[in-house]
């Protein structure tokens, strides 16, 4: 358990991704099957502990300290188990440290009530590290900026495969994962996934830049595309997914291999074919057209949907490309066969709910680029231009796609509120609610539009933090209420996506992708931007 709740506090503390692979390719080297392999599935989100609840550790920290010390504990803190690891009183004579096999084999059999008593006996034996990882581990909620897909790679790395040979095996597998590592090591041969409808390690694009833009000098310049070399098709604002039925087998997963079937039955019952479609996952509008990506944003993460939800916000698929047809794997081929195959392939369905993503057809590049700036509808980002030669390959392989997005709509608010971060950003303020001004009977006041946590360096985050603490005027909880009128005022440029009407925010929109832009330490706040330039930009 020491080693898993070490290589955590590593993992916050390293900034870069190849500094991540590093420390859990080490970890998985020296560390024994079953604790590698329960430590891999925590990582990837594959592991869930129901015996253990963040709300019960919470009480359960309460029979041992004073309310009111852990609570101005947790709000100097800001994140949970490191408040309790660290504040934890220990009781001597506590058993010893265990394994971390021991601790998730002994919990996945616990009930709640038996599983709350071990974990105190735990937090008992353990050292501060110790507690942090332990707690961690049990209410899942890791945050040490490893994502599934790196963990994934890190394992490649480790048994020194092609990643998208994990990626095809993972479905078919579950923690400890010992026939994997005994595989890695050539200890034994390659399991065989006998997972019906898989997932498929999807192929991505690079960005197309302007050529101020270009950092490298082999990036493709936007003038040089030509309708004979690349396909364009509109870049829809969704969520990528690959709906995969096989054998009566039917399952959604989106671009990292999390499956999300149960959030979208009404998808899934229109998979009845032998296939792998790669597209994007939308909700059809009232009108028939493609809704706001808000109105899918209501249907992610859920466990289970409601019939009343899936007639108000119906899935739609709009399809990409065609990966396998039949048992027959398609990747290999050049896009111009498998589009082809596609079209064949949509139009014999019969299914409203499966439709074709259509290529838009362009002359030159200065036609392409007119385009791009002035999509038809707002649902679209940008386009996407795939060569007509190009086969299906697992990752960003260079030169084959490339995104063309549209320019981010920029605007001018006012910094109102700041809430500490997570992980590595615990003791900084980097969330923060930003407003523009709005005409009321009683005068101008900021109207919180929207909350952004990155696009700022760690240069900028220290200057914000400390701009945070300097200026705070009231205190709710983890939240700081910073000055904010029109004679003084942090104006923060911010930049975003796209704009819709919503009305679970105050202000009535909602902002997709926000991030901070530029800090304007050089604006006054009564300079910055209003709600009807907001409201302007809702029928861009």
């Amino acid at each position: 358990m020491q080693a898993f709740a070490a290589l955590l506090g590593r993992l916050v503390l390293t900034p870069s991704r190849n500094g991540k692979l590093q420390l859990l390719c080490d970890y998985l080297r020296h560390t024994t099957d079953s604790s590698r392999g329960w430590a891999l599935a925590a990582i990837t989100g594959d592991l869930d502990i129901p015996s253990v609840k963040p709300a019960a550790i919470r009480e359960l920290v309460a029979s041992r300290v004073d309310p009111v010390l852990f609570n101005l504990s947790y709000d100097y803190v800001g994140d949970l188990a490191e408040t309790i690891s660290l504040i934890w009183p220990q009781r001597p004579g506590a058993n010893r440290a265990p394994d971390l096999n021991e601790i998730v084999e002994t919990l996945l059999e616990s009930t709640k009530a038996h599983g709350l008593r071990l974990v105190e006996g735990w937090l008992d034996a353990l050292d501060a590290t110790g507690r942090w990882g332990l707690l961690k581990l049990s209410t899942g909620g890791l945050r040490v900026g490893v994502s599934a897909r790196l963990a994934r790679q890190a394992v490649a790395d480790f048994g020194k495969v092609d990643v998208a040979e994990i990626e095809e095996l993972w479905h078919g597998m579950s923690p400890p994962y010992l026939d994997l590592f005994a595989w890695l090591e050539g200890k034994g041969s390659k399991p065989v996934s006998g997972a019906l409808a898989p997932f498929r390690p999807p192929m991505l694009a690079h960005p197309l830049l302007s050529k101020a833009e270009r950092m490298e000098a082999n990036d493709l310049d936007p003038s040089l595309i030509s309708p004979s070399d690349f396909a364009a098709e509109w870049k829809w604002d969704g969520v990528r997914v690959q709906l995969a039925s096989d054998k009566g087998l039917r399952r959604l997963y989106t671009r990292n291999g999390d499956d999300i079937s149960k959030a979208f039955p009404d998808l899934l019952e229109a998979a009845d074919f032998d296939a792998a479609l790669d597209g994007e996952l939308l909700i059809r509008s009232p009108e028939g057209g493609v809704a706001p990506f808000n109105e899918l944003q209501q249907r992610m993460n859920r466990k289970t949907v409601s019939p009343k939800q899936m007639a108000d916000r119906p899935a739609m698929l709009r399809v990409y490309d065609l990966l396998n047809e039949a048992g027959h794997d398609l990747r290999p081929l050049p896009f111009a066969d498998r589009r082809k195959r596609l079209e064949r392939f949509v139009v014999s369905l019969h299914n409203d709910r499966i439709d074709l993503s259509p290529l838009v057809p362009f002359e030159d590049a200065i036609q392409l680029e007119d385009i791009r700036r002035n999509p038809p509808t707002r649902e679209i980002e940008g386009l996407m231009l795939k060569r007509w030669d190009a086969p299906y390959l697992a990752g960003r392989p260079a030169g084959h796609w490339y995104k063309w997005k549209r320019d981010p709509m920029l605007v001018d608010a006012v910094l109102m509120y700041a809430q500490r971060g997570h992980g590595k950003r615990s003791s900084f303020y980097s969330d923060y609610t930003f407003g523009v001004w709005r005409t009321t009977p009683e005068g101008d006041e900021l109207a919180p539009v929207g909350k952004a946590y990155f696009g700022f360096t760690d240069e900028e985050l220290v200057m914000l933090d400390k701009y945070v603490r300097d200026h705070t005027i009231e205190r709710f909880g983890p939240v700081r209420s910073v000055t904010a009128n029109t004679n003084e005022g942090l104006v923060l440029e911010v930049a975003f996506e796209g704009l819709q009407r919503s009305p679970r925010h105050k202000s009535g929109l909602a902002m997709r992708f926000p991030r901070i832009h530029r800090i304007r330490w050089d604006k006054p706040s009564r300079d910055a931007d209003r709600m009807e330039t907001l409201q302007a930009l809702l029928a861009l």
